[in-house]
């Protein structure tokens, strides 16, 4: 396997272009907790690969993450790469393998990237099963997808122009800014007055090190965050991932419906 993950992302695109018979896509999506039934609303699946016989890939490691990546025609004609092997910081495989899912879809052709996370909300309005859209991000893993001297302007990360799209099908969506720490525990109640301290409004483990991958690639990115439930010292009860878990199932056929309704104006 070579060293170089571009290569890397391109031999796996040249593989799925192979097995799904479509050569170019033109919009991926990381399916994060909750969102998973977005891809059977989204259009016809065309193709299913399981992701560990593509090149760089492997089977998630966590549960309510599903093993494959799909190809599918959306309703209004387009191509959409559904990723649902996302690999966590956490895991230990290194940054590369963390955003390796967002090189590949760049490499078949993506030009926008979507990037779903179940996260723990700040702020108590948002009671769980909330979509909140990303704004910005704080990257709080003390590291990047970027290596050497690549300098890439982050100002503008998360596209306005898809936020406002996504406001067009559903005007009471809030945003916020979300702040990737790098778990697998949960926050403190001290890290989470922190991280609202310097200005997120959401927490989580994901999405921020795929974003800056995605920008770094060309893509313009859009983010959306599912409050599963509120943060540590926020809530009144400890946190667990069973409520992760259960917070998106409850909420996944109407946030699937959301994003789908965004996917297809996008």
């Amino acid at each position: 396997m070579t060293n170089d993950p571009f290569e890397l992302a391109q031999q796996a695109a040249d593989y799925i272009a192979e097995h799904t018979g479509v050569p170019s896509h033109d919009i991926a999506l990381v399916l994060g907790s909750g969102w998973g039934e977005a891809a059977e609303l989204i259009g016809e699946t065309t193709a299913t690969l399981s992701a560990s016989d593509i090149p760089g890939f492997s089977a998630p490691a966590v549960q309510g993450h599903v093993g494959t990546i799909r190809s599918v025609l959306t309703t209004d004609g387009k191509r959409a790469l559904v990723l649902g092997a996302r690999t966590h910081y956490y895991e230990g495989k290194g940054v590369r393998a963390v955003v390796h899912g967002v090189r590949t879809a760049a490499a078949a052709g993506a030009k926008v990237m979507v990037l779903t996370n179940g996260c723990g909300g700040l702020n108590p309005d948002w009671t769980p099963g909330t979509p909140v859209l990303i704004s910005d991000h704080i990257n709080l893993t003390a590291s990047s997808p970027l290596e050497g001297a690549t300098f890439v302007d982050l100002t503008d990360l998360y596209s306005s122009r898809l936020r406002d799209v996504a406001r067009s099908v559903d005007p009471t969506l809030d945003e916020g800014v979300y702040a990737q720490f790098t778990g697998p525990h949960y926050e403190t109640p001290a890290e989470v007055r922190y991280a609202k301290a310097i200005g997120a409004d959401l927490v989580g483990m994901s999405t921020a090190l795929e974003a800056i991958a995605a920008r770094h690639a060309g893509m313009e990115v859009f983010g959306i965050s599912l409050v599963t439930n509120l943060a540590a010292g926020i809530s009144p009860v400890a946190l667990s991932h069973g409520e992760v878990l259960e917070a998106g199932q409850a909420a996944g056929p109407r946030i699937s419906k959301l994003l789908a309704e965004i996917i297809n104006r996008i």
